[in-house]
């Protein structure tokens, strides 16, 4: 029976869960045992492949159910989604998945709805914000006021109790898409100073500033150079233990608190949804770029009680 729950919840509550950029190797340096409670211990973490070199493509993708993949040798695509998406069944907490209403959609959230589920999107980077196509069958999607402030995104959480549903006190089953941006260029904690890494402009800030930026008599693109000269491997170094440092952060402070206020029954599933390139090959950040590094991430799921 995969209707409205009136009486006690019987699915699980799903939290989908990306650490935005954050490779895998970076995560494991950080020893986030906090995190890793989720799966048992920081052994027990996976390194896996994202779907995409960069945020909006990789959620996207992600929304159709497919989480980050490991890379079997042998095995047709088919055989590997199938077990893939049968995950699911645990995932929920159901004996009968219904994926035939993954149809014609593909699309999580509406998949989501049809089980009785009420779906919620807290994101910290702007190409995902509420007025994207991505925002479909949404209860709430909020674009947070910072990017990098997931304290602030528990806040919103507990707020939620104030629904009609109750939120995660109720017994209408959540789903929550979380998008953390502390582990995003440029690697910051929510109150931490500016600091003096070059600006780099994501998509939707490049979107915003191109038109000025186009010479009116030749049509010709003229770059403002707003990041300045290439970075130096002392500040790419210091990039990298930056974002060691966030989930060190994320670890101690905010993970416990998150999983403090989880009910029982309670699915988690903690990812990436890209890697970064910290100079290897020549090459920082992401995006355009085809190297393992940008692709490598942590994955772990699981339920703590």
């Amino acid at each position: 029976m995969f209707g409205l729950f009136k009486n006690k919840r019987t699915n699980n509550h799903l939290f989908v869960i990306t650490l935005d950029s954050c490779r895998f190797d970076s995560f494991m340096a950080a020893e986030p045992e906090n995190i890793a409670k989720l799966c048992g211990g920081l052994h027990n973490v996976e390194k896996r492949y994202s779907y995409a070199g960069w945020t909006a493509p990789s959620h996207y993708n992600l929304l159709t159910g497919l989480v980050p993949h490991s890379s079997p040798t042998e095995v047709y695509a088919s055989e590997y989604y199938k077990h893939d998406l049968y995950k699911f069944k645990d995932r929920l907490g159901v004996d009968e998945a219904g994926f035939e209403a993954m149809i014609p959609h593909l699309w999580l959230p509406s998949y989501m709805k049809a089980m009785g589920y009420e779906n919620h999107a807290l994101v910290s980077l702007p190409v995902l914000n509420p007025a994207t196509g991505i925002n479909r069958d949404f209860d709430t999607f909020k674009l947070m006021p910072k990017h990098n402030d997931m304290l602030a995104m528990l806040d919103d959480i507990e707020n939620h109790k104030t629904r009609e549903s109750k939120g995660l006190t109720g017994n209408t089953p959540q789903f929550y898409l979380m998008n953390v941006g502390e582990t995003h260029y440029p690697y910051g904690l929510p109150d931490e100073d500016k600091n003096d890494l070059p600006h780099i402009s994501g998509v939707n800030g490049i979107f915003r500033k191109l038109d000025n930026q186009i010479n009116e008599d030749t049509g010709d693109l003229v770059s403002d150079n707003e990041s300045g000269d290439w970075m130096d491997m002392e500040m790419i170094d210091k990039c990298r233990q930056r974002q060691i440092d966030t989930v060190k952060y994320l670890d101690k402070v905010v993970f416990p608190r998150f999983y403090d206020m989880l009910p029982k029954d309670t699915w988690v599933i903690v990812t990436a949804d890209h890697g970064e390139l910290f100079g290897e090959a020549g090459y920082f950040g992401h995006g355009p770029i085809m190297h393992e590094k940008c692709f490598e991430v942590p994955f772990l799921e699981g339920k703590l009680k």
